[in-house]
């Protein structure tokens, strides 16, 4: 498996097709082609960018763009649209992507919630949980995991890595943060002995 780190919350997962996760406002999204699917966890802009997955998807016609339920209003009008909820399996190719999760984190107090769905690849190579601490069933071998949103603090994604074990952590999720380096290193350094912390440097494939 090969991640890519485009900015913010977004990977492109390529296995035997290429998978890509949440491209929001804060993602470098230019010249990409020959996708299988367009995975989205939620409705916030951060992680879809309507406008710009329009553009994915006519550069991409075979693509399937999969929603949570609370997104499918946001982009009905666009073509490929499957709406998945928690439990479902989704099938690209000879890549598997089951569905978890089914809310968005607490933000604050009363602040209303929306559905987030994360997504588990391949029996566990690889776990995208949106804005959530969802641990999904199983290993996990690759695990992204936020580190800065008004939605969580440093030690709930530290509590996070540690209820999932995976064998890489991959930072994501730093896109209004002024120093990643600092949040990742502090992941790293509370992180379980068996889960290695690893940045990605934006726009560069990197076998995992």
């Amino acid at each position: 498996m090969k991640l890519t780190h485009l900015g913010h919350a977004c990977l492109l997962v390529e296995t035997d097709v290429r998978l890509l996760v949440d491209p929001g406002t804060m993602s470098d999204l230019a010249a990409l082609t020959d996708l299988d699917a367009v995975l989205v966890t939620h409705q916030h802009p951060d992680h879809v960018d309507t406008e710009r997955v329009a553009a994915l998807l006519a550069a991409s016609p075979g693509a399937r763009l999969v929603v949570d339920p609370d997104s499918a209003a946001a982009v009905a009008a666009l073509p490929r649209l499957e709406v998945a909820r928690p439990g479902d399996r989704l099938t690209f190719g000879g890549t598997t992507v089951d569905v978890h999760g089914g809310l968005h984190a607490s933000v604050y107090g009363p602040v209303p919630g929306c559905t987030n769905n994360a997504y588990l690849v391949d029996d566990g190579a690889f776990f995208h949980p949106g804005d959530s601490f969802t641990v999904p069933p199983g290993d996990v071998d690759v695990l992204a995991v936020a580190i800065d949103g008004p939605w969580l603090k440093l030690a709930e994604a530290v509590d996070h890595v540690r209820a999932v074990r995976p064998r890489v952590a991959v930072p994501i999720h730093e896109g209004e943060t002024v120093d990643p380096g600092k949040y990742a290193g502090l992941l790293a350094a509370f992180a379980p002995d068996r889960a290695a912390v690893r940045r990605l440097a934006r726009g560069e494939a990197t076998g995992l």
